[in-house]
């Protein structure tokens, strides 16, 4: 068994490992080597050095206020759609009527596109906002909570599903262990519930961190970065500045490659730190 797979494991992997360096790794390495360049075009970059990062953070780039906005709508964003997934998914795992009905209902804004869901959001809050005379797009604390709700709407059928998995694989026999020492709703949750779910929680906060540092389609219809560029998150910032400004295509190259670093340090600080507190049934 182990000579056939060592035989025939290229034939299973190459294709895989062909695909992951022509649609990943070849064009990070051509980015990393863009972002040290000044260029129009791939074909006439001229290497200058660091330049283009040390432009990346100029006030005037507004680079380091967008990352700002976008880890306060991240952190923000965390919080709040894992604790409602995982209050949905506790309530729908109580053997209520109508479970599946709910849990549908809850799942469909993730099956609707990030550009659709910003504009029909916008219609919504501006609905609202009208009688107070104000607009999404007036302040940038409506802007905010905007994004922070069209976060939630989307993204919390999506973690409720895994909660719900990791919920109904809590072995019932510690359940009723607990509740034959004493323990209340409350002390079964929190010490027994949580800690078995921890798997859960750890991708939920990975894919829940990682996606709203990286939205861009959402905030590009909801505010597109109004007022004066206050609700601009990072990635719209970088897109503004490759593709809207003319002879800037090196300092956004620059900030992508910045921006991934930063996203994919603290992903695996994450990461690292929720798997340290999962258990073992």
């Amino acid at each position: 068994m182990l000579k056939s797979l060592r035989r025939f494991g290229p034939v299973f992997v190459g294709p895989t490992l062909i695909a992951f360096l022509i649609a990943f790794l070849v064009p990070f390495a051509i980015g990393l080597y863009l972002s040290l360049c000044q260029f129009t075009t791939v074909t006439d970059a001229t290497f200058i050095g660091i330049s283009n990062y040390i432009d990346a953070f100029t006030e005037e780039q507004g680079f380091v206020r967008a990352i700002g906005f976008t880890a306060l709508v991240t952190i923000v964003s965390v919080v709040s759609v894992n604790i409602f997934a995982f209050a949905i998914a506790y309530a729908l795992t109580r053997k209520l009527k109508g479970t599946n009905f709910y849990r549908t209902v809850f799942f469909m804004p993730n099956l609707i596109g990030g550009i659709v869901l910003g504009y029909t959001w916008q219609t919504i809050i501006n609905a609202v906002l009208l009688h107070w005379n104000t607009t999404l797009v007036t302040d940038s604390l409506h802007g905010f909570i905007g994004l922070v709700v069209l976060i939630n709407w989307q993204m919390v059928g999506y973690m409720m599903i895994i909660y719900i998995a990791g919920l109904q694989s809590v072995p019932k026999e510690l359940i009723e262990a607990a509740q034959i020492d004493g323990a209340g709703k409350w002390q079964t949750l929190r010490n027994v519930t949580i800690p078995m779910v921890m798997p859960s929680i750890t991708i939920c906060t990975f894919l829940t961190l990682s996606g709203s540092f990286k939205l861009f389609d959402q905030n590009l219809a909801l505010t597109n970065g109004a007022p004066l560029a206050e609700t601009e998150m990072a990635a719209l910032n970088i897109v503004n500045t490759f593709f809207a400004r003319s002879g800037f295509e090196g300092v956004g190259q620059a900030k992508a490659v910045v921006f991934f670093l930063l996203v994919s340090a603290i992903a695996f600080i994450q990461l690292r730190s929720t798997r340290s507190k999962e258990v073992e049934a």
